[in-house]
């Protein structure tokens, strides 16, 4: 029986493309018009096919894992990019369509994420061994999307690339601004923004192994003074800076949270502050995050649509004075993670298991072909309390990041027309 209706689903799903499927008794079917990408896989037992037919989106990659589901002929890329291309471009399983609106419908239940729940959520994820992030990312260990301006750039240069765009966006006109970061990963952005740009920067983090890292780098660096690292959830931050920075965080944050969250954000920047927010999102409207996503990697994440995020900025009296979309920069980022962890499997393997490695291949995979064919992007909201706090154009964004790539950071201070009076501020052009 589920065979037949697992073979069912499948000519439904399949409309590009094609999928082959060897079962356990030797019989093989295929689906799709073969109009595109090709894949198979091979099914270890009757088990299988039944788990696939009861809940697709959990069992694909849980059968991975578990060697219930192999790859024949294309690795596990391949697959899940086939996969991902026909969910995307009409494809349709009826159990996961069911699924799918019962997941929607408890959304919020499995976002609420009050601070204990926080802490459990990161350490899931980003307490594993520090030696993992650093066989597989860039040198400065930067866990988020870079951002390819040509799209020819190395990972490294992508990724100081993406530190600079943003610390332009913080508009950090003048040395000793003070930052604070929230989730500040391994210190990578704080210690960048303190050394390149003359910040000093406070980055509180939910991750015991990130905070260690990053005191551990900054010391390193000859930073300390500049850089401090706190264990402190946002909600916990009582003091007013002049710039507020979160990158890679906000997916974390939940649903029932986000006005709070900007709230908090609101709260902590002085009247004339900046604030930047770089996060995940999806551009087909509010939906629910993968049920294999949210149980073996990001438990409690959500990557929301910006319909979820501007009312939530709204109600905190925020004014979002820019507003940018990086639309392929994630899956190019991504791709060349995957790479770099195939180069290093071994080694990851010897730290961990089999089963390890399979899941975060099919994690990287996943990810990846959701930027690709799918509808997630990443986002960048620059937001301030007053709607004078920044120039009237964003020219200044693109001039500083030219002035920090040649090497000149802070440049000369001049006046711009403020508000009725014709009353000036200081600022960087």
């Amino acid at each position: 029986m589920f065979r037949r209706l697992f073979d069912s689903a499948m000519a439904g799903f399949v409309l590009h493309g094609r999928l082959t499927v060897h079962y356990a008794d030797g019989a093989v079917a295929q689906f799709g018009p073969g109009d595109g990408p090709e894949a198979a896989f091979r099914l270890r037992d009757a088990a299988a096919t039944r788990r696939l037919v009861l809940n697709p989106a959990l069992a694909m990659g849980e059968l991975y894992m578990d060697g219930g589901l192999e790859p024949v002929g294309c690795d596990i890329g391949a697959l899940v990019e086939l996969l991902v291309l026909n969910h995307w471009q009409g494809g349709s399983h009826p159990m996961d369509r069911l699924l799918s609106m019962v997941r929607q419908a408890k959304r919020r239940l499995d976002q609420l994420n009050p601070v204990p729940r926080a802490r459990r959520n990161v350490a899931h994820h980003y307490d594993l061994d520090r030696r993992l992030f650093s066989l597989f990312l860039d040198r400065d260990m930067q866990y988020s999307c870079a951002y390819y301006a040509r799209g020819d750039e190395t990972l490294d240069e992508a990724q100081i690339a993406k530190k600079r765009h943003i610390a332009a966006k913080l508009r950090l006109d003048r040395p000793g601004l003070e930052v604070l970061e929230i989730g500040c990963g391994w210190g990578g952005m704080a210690m960048t923004l303190a050394r390149d740009w003359g910040a000093r920067v406070t980055g509180i983090t939910l991750s015991q192994e990130q905070l260690e890292v990053a005191r551990q780098r900054a010391a390193e660096a000859g930073l300390s003074d500049r850089c401090r690292f706190a264990l402190m959830d946002y909600r916990a931050w009582d003091r007013k800076v002049d710039r507020v920075l979160s990158v890679g965080m906000f997916e974390a944050v939940g649903l029932l949270h986000f006005r709070r969250y900007f709230g908090v954000i609101r709260d902590a920047m002085k009247p004339d502050g900046v604030a930047l927010v770089h996060a995940i999102g999806r551009a087909a409207g509010p939906a629910n995050t993968n049920p294999w996503l949210a149980k073996y990697i990001f438990p409690g994440g959500y990557s929301p649509a910006l319909s979820e995020v501007v009312p939530a900025v709204e109600k905190a009296g925020l004014w979002i004075t820019d507003l940018e979309i990086l639309r392929l920069h994630y899956a190019m980022t991504i791709a060349e993670w995957r790479r770099r962890f195939a180069a290093k499997r071994d080694a990851i393997q010897s730290l961990y298991d089999e089963r390890f490695c399979r899941m975060f291949e099919f994690y990287l995979a996943g990810c990846e072909f959701t930027f690709r064919h799918g509808d997630h992007m990443n986002w960048q909201i620059q937001l301030t309390r007053e709607r004078m706090a920044l120039p009237l154009t964003r020219d200044w964004i693109m001039e500083a990041e030219r002035r920090a790539a040649a090497g000149t950071i802070l440049p000369a201070i001049h006046t711009h027309p403020q508000a009725e009076g014709g009353a000036a501020t200081r600022a960087a052009v």
